[in-house]
Parts: structure tokens; sequence; C-alpha cells
């Protein structure tokens, strides 16, 4: 499989509703391989077909602790509560960190590379992870969920100075 370049902000592509994913192929099956080894490659916990360019309704997730790896087609959150702020970054903006407010837990259907349906219910940082990716699908980036304040900052930011590619001590976080 290979390793692909992920999208930056600014391009169109992130902005993008994805479409769903009408059916399995062994085409989409190679989308999610390259999508597992840019993710590793990265060093990421998540990442969403439109990183890679890819407007389609797919994302693969690592697990936390095993760093074993999951692809989800057209995923849907279908319950979620509870509310927790923390830090969270993007492969697609890198070196940018920020405190992002999200739901405790959700729960999640959709399926598997093999056209199976799944269900799957998260706590905490995958809960997160989640949530990031399925944002990707929807066009929208963290930076988006910030107070205006902080967001124009930050925007800010990355006109002046570009991205910081290693993002010293916060790259395993990024999503």
């Amino acid at each position: 499989m290979a390793v692909l370049s992920v999208r930056k902000y600014g391009d169109p592509v992130l902005r993008r509703r994805a479409s769903a994913v009408e059916s399995v192929t062994p085409e989409l099956r190679t989308i999610v391989a390259d999508m597992v080894d840019t993710m590793y490659d990265e060093v990421g916990l998540g990442l969403a077909a439109p990183q890679i360019g890819v407007s389609l309704r797919l994302m693969v997730v690592a697990d936390a602790e095993s760093r074993e790896a999951r692809a989800l087609i057209n995923p849907v959150i279908t319950e979620q509560g509870g509310e927790v702020t923390a830090e969270e970054g993007c492969l697609s903006i890198p070196g940018i960190f920020a405190q992002v407010k999200r739901a405790e837990w959700v729960r999640l259907e959709a399926q598997d590379p093999e056209g199976k349906a799944v269900t799957l219910t998260a706590r905490g940082l995958r809960a997160r992870v989640f949530q990031h990716e399925m944002d990707h699908l929807d066009g929208v980036l963290f930076i988006d969920r910030l107070d205006p304040v902080t967001r124009d900052r930050i925007k800010r930011r990355i006109k002046k100075e570009g991205f910081t590619e290693d993002a010293a001590g916060h790259r395993a976080l990024a999503l």
C-alpha cells in the first residue's frame, strides 16, 4: 500500500461535505489500506478520506492503546452525551492545537470494509477522535468549533507563519 499526502488547511476538499460510499469495492479497500498507512506514518489517531483528497464518507481510527486501525464507512453518530473540553490538533493543520469542547461519549453506526453493519460506543479520547473525523466528513475543521477570537488568532498565525511541520511534543495527539 502507499503513504499519501495529507491535504492541508486551505485545500477546498477539506471544506466540502463528503459523498456517501455507494458500495464496498476493491478500490475502496485500497483507499482504506492507504489511509491506514498514511495515518500511521503521520502518527495520527484518525484520518478521514477528505484529508487525502477523497471526498467520501470514510474514516480510519486507531485504538489509543493497541493502535490497531479500524475503517468506518458512512459513519453516523446516533447518540452522544456529556461534555468535555480537551486539547485537539489536526494532521491537516499541523502545529496548531487548541481546547475544543466535544461530547464525552458517542454511539456510532457504520459499515466495515466487508460491508457489515457495526455499532460502536466510545468514551474519552476515542469519542473525541470519532467526532473529529466525522467533522471532516462534513467539511468542518476543529478550529471552526473555537470561539471567534481564538479562531481568528489561529487563522492570522497560519497566514503569517504557515504550518509547523513537527508539532513538537504534540504530534501524537493530532487527529
